[in-house]
């Protein structure tokens, strides 16, 4: 198959990106970095993709994104999956989130993952079919602290996706909305303040999540199953179910945790 994984260059991205290479299939990998690209790229061709090309680009610059999208179509002559994948969190409360720190974050998080799935989808109408996932978060289930923007961006991507496979279902379209919780990557590091600077720290939660290439192993088997939704993480996962059967405790639970 032909999988183009959007925000390929380290975590999940990286580690997907290597378990579809293992399997043999061929992929497009995407970010902003192109020596951590070619990184993987080469940990991709060691492990048996058929294939394996690079697209760089940056998600903050949106102009640019649907032509990228046909460039990676073409690439390989069409697409059997989408993996959206990239993104950025943030570390700062909502009174200290100024409005521009938001836009950028939904910007990337939200519409950057939207104009390519857009761009894609309209492509496997035609095609037939094809199959569009994307990673969400556990923190687009319900409002955490110091995310304002990162939880909505998140909450809304995942409707997005819900309503393409509402829509498309039956046209050959199958989506699937990944649900991580606390996984071992640099999410944290990256994550921005209130500053606009990066976190630049390992938040204890983080640092106690499941490795990336676990995450990943599970991810990949759910997108090959075609699930419609799936759960990632460790004992974290519980809120998910907190937040459907007792809100009021959720709630309250949010309201104590930090990082």
């Amino acid at each position: 198959m032909r999988i183009w994984i959007v925000g390929a260059s380290s975590g999940i991205g990286e580690e997907c990106a290597v378990e579809f290479a293992s399997r043999g299939e061929s992929v497009i990998l995407s970010a902003r970095r192109r020596d951590e690209l070619e990184r993987v790229r080469q940990r991709c061709l060691d492990a048996g993709a058929a294939g394996a090309e690079i697209i760089q680009l940056d998600l903050s610059d949106t102009g640019s994104l649907e032509g990228l999208a046909q460039k990676a179509w073409d690439t390989y002559g069409g697409l059997d999956i989408l993996l959206c994948n990239a993104g950025i969190s943030q570390r700062c409360d909502t009174a200290e989130t100024s409005v521009s720190i938001i836009r950028k974050i939904m910007e990337i998080d939200y519409f950057a993952p939207v104009i390519l799935t857009k761009c894609i989808l309209s492509r496997m109408l035609d095609a037939g079919g094809g199959q569009l996932a994307c990673t969400g978060s556990i923190a687009g289930l319900f409002g955490s602290r110091q995310r304002c923007a990162y939880s909505s961006a998140k909450a809304a991507l995942q409707r997005f996706y819900e309503t393409i496979a509402a829509e498309y279902g039956d046209r050959g379209i199958s989506t699937t909305v990944l649900i991580p919780g606390r996984i071992r990557t640099d999410i944290s590091l990256s994550a921005i303040e209130a500053s606009g600077k990066p976190h630049g720290v390992m938040d204890p939660g983080q640092q106690k999540g499941i490795p990336a290439d676990k995450a990943a192993r599970i991810m990949v088997k759910a997108i090959y199953r075609k699930k419609r939704e799936k759960l990632v993480g460790g004992v974290e996962l519980l809120m998910a179910y907190i937040k459907r059967f007792f809100p009021s405790l959720a709630s309250y639970i949010s309201s104590k945790v930090t990082n």
